[in-house]
């Protein structure tokens, strides 16, 4: 009898642990499930001018499906829509997105185009520091005259692959493009706004997607023409944002902005009024500069000399030191070299922003970029506040306002796999000049920081002033700033009017 149990119980331990086994190996959940999309739909007011404005905010999910209607990709937006619109056609509707790539929308949503703004310093002398932030209502809210959609491109924000989504099928710019456009044509249909006003606003990376969405929009079947470009801090043309060595064009693009922010420092121009001073950076650029750079090692030591006496003039270096540098100065080594003498780094996105460095004879700035860590502290803090108390979010996991992988593993390449192609600067503006030839209503507004030393001032008329593009059509507008002009509260206020008028004049 003992002997019989025991066989019995020795069986059923054989099979508990065979199940178990098979058990271990079967995934106890598919791995593809994917789970209802989320929205958070809230009811706010604002005050534009002397008027209350009534608006939804939608916060949700969309998820794009592949060709055999399966969900592979879930893209977070935040969306503005004004209240109680009889017409909707007349209304305008304006996408929005920031740059990288890996970046959310987190910039242009808390710094200049939602209802709630992040507020730091805005003579960039203090850098954020730490918690409590300070967050206010937009008063120069846009509301009035556009609905806004933020989108977060997947990897960034809440957005990310689902199911049997793969990056790589979105981490590149004709990939990141064709999901953008996805997106819009979907959120158009579902809220009936193909005969709305429609328009694309990005910043730096983000303009360079601007321009590939708006030239993929008109493909794929659904051709949907565009009223409208916002392009903030341009990068179409990299050749000319693009500080590397033995690249002549952007010794050229930079040497203007190179100038404005040595005279904001009183490192140059002294006496001068800014645009005075940055016209004749332009002229010696044209008319001395690039001539002296194309000479290359035919330029006798004489002439040369001329050239690093202005250069010096111009940009506040030593003379001595410009030589050396064979006329030719890499935006690095300018952020470490102007301010030198006391130890600081000025910003790479905004060179009013000066950073201490610890290593004081170090050839470039070592903590990274101080326009960019002396504000970031306080736009993750103000993107999740908003998120959670004004727009009632509950996510279960982190927005993520980067993504370094993003850039890390990013296709650049614009052909398929198989087909020759030889890497080359990126450029889209020839995808810019096509769209426009065959829209000929859509207009360009550029907005550019005289202290933008990553995406310069010169380089975006550099760029508007060739490529076919149609340049009555296209508006460059200055701001006594850098990268994020809406930073600087004087050009927060003057970048909001003309944003306005470019959609009133529309």
């Amino acid at each position: 009898m003992i002997s019989t149990l025991f066989f019995r119980l020795k069986a059923l331990i054989f099979l508990f642990l065979f199940c178990g086994s098979l058990a271990a190996q079967k995934p106890l959940k598919d791995s593809t499930e994917v789970p209802e999309p989320k929205s958070f739909i809230t009811q706010h007011k604002i005050s534009v001018g002397s008027s209350l404005l009534n608006f939804v905010a939608n916060a949700s999910e969309t998820y794009l499906k592949d060709d055999e209607g399966s969900p592979v990709a879930s893209i977070w937006t935040v969306s503005y829509t004004k209240s109680n619109v009889t017409d909707l056609t007349k209304r305008p509707v304006t996408f929005v997105f920031n740059g990288g790539p890996g970046s959310a929308s987190v910039w242009l949503h808390m710094g200049l185009f939602g209802p709630q703004l992040v507020k730091v310093d805005s003579d960039a002398k203090q850098d954020d520091g730490a918690a409590p932030y300070t967050l206010v209502q937009n008063e120069q809210s846009l509301l009035d005259v556009s609905d806004f959609v933020f989108i977060d491109p997947v990897g960034t924000g809440f957005s990310k692959v689902i199911g049997k989504g793969e990056v790589s099928d979105y981490w590149g710019l004709n990939e990141d493009a064709s999901s953008i456009a996805k997106f819009i044509r979907l959120w158009v249909s579902e809220n009936n706004r193909w005969l709305s006003p429609k328009y694309l606003a990005g910043e730096s990376f983000g303009t360079t997607r601007a321009a590939a969405v708006a030239n993929t929009l008109e493909n794929d079947g659904q051709n949907m023409s565009l009223n409208g470009l916002i392009l903030i801090s341009q990068a179409l043309d990299y050749a000319g944002s693009t500080s590397i060595d033995d690249n002549i064009t952007s010794y050229l693009t930079y040497l203007p902005s190179m100038a404005a922010t040595a005279w904001y420092h009183k490192k140059a121009g002294m006496g001068k009024d800014l645009a005075a001073f940055v016209q004749e950076a332009r002229e010696f650029t044209y008319n001395e500069y690039a001539p002296a750079l194309l000479k290359g090692n035919y330029l006798p030591l004489e002439d040369s000399k001329v050239i690093a006496n202005k250069l010096s003039y111009f940009i506040g270096l030593k003379e001595d030191y410009i030589l050396r540098s064979n006329l030719r100065i890499l935006m690095g080594r300018f952020q470490r070299k102007l301010l030198e003498e006391d130890g600081l780094s000025i910003g790479r996105l905004d060179g009013r922003f000066m950073g201490d460095e610890v290593d004081k004879i170090a050839e470039t700035p070592r903590l990274g970029d101080p326009a960019s860590y002396q504000i970031s502290g306080a736009y993750t803090a103000g993107i999740n506040h908003h998120l959670l108390n004004y727009l009632k979010v509950k996510m279960d996991r982190p927005y993520l306002t980067s993504n370094n992988q993003i850039g890390e593993k990013w296709r650049w390449r614009t052909v398929a796999d198989g087909q020759y192609w030889e890497p080359t600067p990126v450029n889209v503006t020839r995808k810019l000049a096509e769209t426009m030839k065959r829209n000929s209503e859509m207009k360009v507004l550029v907005a550019n920081g005289y202290y933008d030393l990553i995406c310069p001032f010169f380089d975006a008329e550099y760029t508007f002033s060739r490529n076919g593009i149609s340049s009555a059509r296209v508006n460059l507008s200055y701001y006594e700033t850098g990268h994020m002009m809406y930073v600087h509260e004087p050009d927060f206020i003057k970048l909001t009017k003309d944003i306005r008028e470019f959609y009133t004049n529309q």
